[in-house]
């Protein structure tokens, strides 16, 4: 999604917890849900 959008270089992080102790943590746990941090560059763009 984010090449077609322009976006170059794209690096995606490890998956890290965004919901502990958190009211849905127990939800998330369920379904294996995790955060991601993700660096791009979009040539000649702001």
């Amino acid at each position: 999604m984010m090449e077609e959008i322009g976006f170059v270089d794209i690096q995606i992080g490890e998956p890290y917890d965004t919901f502990g102790q958190a009211r849905g943590e127990k939800k998330a746990r369920q379904f294996g849900v995790f955060g991601y941090t993700f660096l791009a560059r979009k040539p000649g763009g702001r």
